[in-house]
């Protein structure tokens, strides 16, 4: 369990960064340690893109594997460790999304109706749990300032770069990172607590 490895072996009061540098050199615990201090971010920003709690929870094992495999191409220089680890979760979340949307589509030409199977995935209380959890983003979100939730909205859920984001507000594009970056930050902050 990755909670119990980091607060073994002590990481969890170490900078990303370092944990990073412990991940290149094969260090499990330095991996769970990450994983206890962002999954619920980045599970949650892949559930408000996919809308499916299976699908949200495919995209954060993903992004952690992806973090395990790539650890090495992580430049400090270009941003935080959370940025680039939000930045994957967005990529395969939306990958996931595409691709759940091509399978409908070829379902559609197929004929093959998949609607028929059995309901043993899901449920009340995940769709309650499901409800819940959107409910804490949406409030997390709302709890920002305006200029940050909608920096964030923008790269995030509208797919826009930085620098496009800077072109559609008229905004420099240092005021555009700076609002990403505090935004996020409260975000994680505000969200830390909610799959603890």
């Amino acid at each position: 369990m990755p909670s119990e490895q980091s607060e073994e072996t002590g990481l969890n009061g170490l900078a990303d960064e370092l944990l990073i540098d412990l991940i290149v050199q094969r260090e499990e615990a330095a991996l769970g340690a990450l994983y206890d201090r962002y999954a619920s971010l980045v599970y949650a920003i892949a559930l408000r893109i996919t809308g499916d709690r299976q699908t949200a929870e495919e995209v954060m094992q993903d992004v952690f594997q992806n973090v395990w495999q790539t650890a090495g191409g992580f430049r400090q220089q270009t941003g935080a460790v959370s940025g680039w680890m939000i930045g994957i979760a967005r990529h395969r979340a939306i990958d996931a999304l595409r691709s759940k949307r091509e399978r409908a589509r070829s379902r559609e030409l197929s004929g093959v109706d998949l609607g028929v199977m059995p309901a043993a995935m899901g449920g009340v209380e995940d769709d309650v749990e499901q409800r819940a959890l959107r409910e804490a983003v949406r409030a997390a979100l709302a709890d920002l300032p305006p200029a940050q939730r909608q920096a964030i909205e923008m790269a995030y859920y509208g797919g826009l770069t930085q620098t496009e984001i800077a072109e559609r507000l008229g905004e420099p594009l240092g005021t555009v990172k700076t609002r990403l970056r505090l935004g996020l930050t409260k975000l994680r902050d505000g969200l830390r607590s909610l799959l603890e």
